[in-house]
C-alpha cells in the first residue's frame, strides 16, 4: 500500500507551503453552532489538510474513485479535508474534542486559535479536552511554539489504549519510516500529560452525557463519543469516518490513513449502520464544514446529508 511522508519538509517539497492556504474552500464560515437541548455544540475550523490521492485511497478502483469525485465536484488528484474541532458547552463545562494541529504540521491547517477568538472562545475557559486519537491534526495543537500548554486550565482525557500506544517507546521503531514523525510528535506532546491525563476505557462515561465508543482501526485506540441529553444523540466520530462522499458510498474501500485498514472498514460499516438505524446526528472531524449532519441508507451503501 502506498504511504506518504507527512513531514513538514516533504510537504514543502510537494509545493504545499504558504500557497496551500489558497486551497481552503471559500465562502464557508469557520464557526457554526448547533443547539443540543440545553447544551450547544460549536464546530470551529482548524483549516484543512492537503493530501495526495495516492496516499488517501491507493487501493480503490481508480475509475470508480474518479467518477465519484467528479460527481461531487471534487478534485481528483488530491483531497482537501476540512478540520472541524467540536466544542461542547454543557452547564459549567466547556469541552473540546481534540485540539487541532498547531503550527508545525501543515500550513493550510493550524487556524484553530484564530477561529476560536472570532467565536469568542478563550482557551483559558476550556475545562476539558477529550481526545479521539493521537494523530498530528488532532493532538499537535496541545502546545504552542514555546512548548507551553495552550489549554492551561483544562483536564485532559484519552482512551487508555491510545495513550499507551503513543507513549510506548517501541512505537517509534514499529512505525513505518514515513510515519515516525507522527509517533515522535505524539510522544513529545503526551509527555506534558503524563501525570495529569485521565485515562478511560470504551463504554465509559468520560464526562456527564459523553459516552466513549470504541472505534479502533484508524489508530489502535481510536475513540468516538456519543453525546446524550439532547433531542437525539450525536456521535463525535473523529476520524472513524473521514470523507463526505467516499466513506459513505464505498465504506469498504480501505483508507491509506487508517493504521489498520481492515479494522477501519469494519468500524466504519458498524458506525454507519448504527447511525442510519438510530437516526443519530454525526459530527466528524474531516467532513465538509461544519462536519455535522446525518447518515441515510442509499441502496446497499449510505449517504451523508449535511445539516443546514
Amino acid at each position: 500500500m502506498a504511504q506518504l511522508d507527512l513531514t513538514r519538509r516533504t510537504l514543502l517539497q510537494m509545493g504545499i507551503g504558504a500557497a496551500a492556504t489558497a486551497l481552503v474552500p471559500g465562502g464557508l464560515r469557520p464557526v457554526k453552532a448547533f443547539q443540543l437541548g440545553d447544551a450547544v455544540l460549536t464546530s470551529v475550523s482548524d483549516g484543512n489538510l492537503v493530501l495526495p490521492m495516492s496516499f488517501s485511497y491507493p487501493d480503490a478502483p481508480q475509475d470508480e474513485l474518479v467518477a465519484l469525485l467528479v460527481k461531487h465536484g471534487l478534485p481528483t488528484d488530491q483531497l482537501l479535508p476540512d478540520c472541524n474541532v467540536p466544542v461542547l458547552k454543557s452547564g459549567e463545562r466547556l469541552i473540546m474534542f481534540d485540539v487541532g494541529s498547531g503550527s508545525n504540521f501543515m500550513p493550510s491547517a493550524g487556524k484553530l486559535l484564530d477561529n476560536m477568538a472570532d467565536a469568542g472562545i478563550d482557551p483559558a475557559d476550556v475545562t476539558d479536552v477529550v481526545f479521539t486519537h493521537g494523530h498530528p491534526d488532532h493532538l499537535w495543537g496541545l502546545i504552542d511554539d514555546f512548548d507551553e500548554m495552550v489549554f492551561a486550565n483544562a483536564r485532559f482525557h484519552m482512551g487508555r489504549a491510545e495513550f499507551e500506544f503513543w507513549r510506548d517507546p517501541a512505537t517509534v521503531d514499529a512505525m513505518p519510516e514515513e510515519r515516525k514523525t507522527f509517533a515522535i510528535g505524539a510522544q513529545n506532546r503526551l509527555a506534558h500529560l503524563e501525570d495529569i491525563v485521565v485515562l478511560f476505557e470504551p463504554g465509559a462515561e468520560v464526562l456527564p452525557g459523553v459516552e466513549a465508543v470504541d472505534t479502533a482501526g484508524h489508530t489502535p485506540g481510536h475513540m468516538s463519543f456519543m453525546l446524550h441529553g439532547g433531542p437525539k444523540p450525536v456521535l463525535i466520530a473523529g476520524d472513524a469516518i473521514t470523507h463526505g462522499a467516499i466513506s459513505f458510498a464505498h465504506p469498504s474501500w480501505p483508507s491509506g490513513s487508517d493504521q489498520d485498514p481492515e479494522m477501519g472498514i469494519a468500524t466504519r460499516l458498524k458506525l454507519l449502520d448504527r447511525l442510519a438505524a438510530d437516526k443519530a446526528a454525526l459530527a466528524a472531524y474531516h467532513l465538509p464544514k461544519p462536519g455535522e449532519g446525518r447518515v441515510e441508507r442509499d441502496g446497499t451503501a449510505y449517504r451523508f446529508v449535511a445539516s443546514d
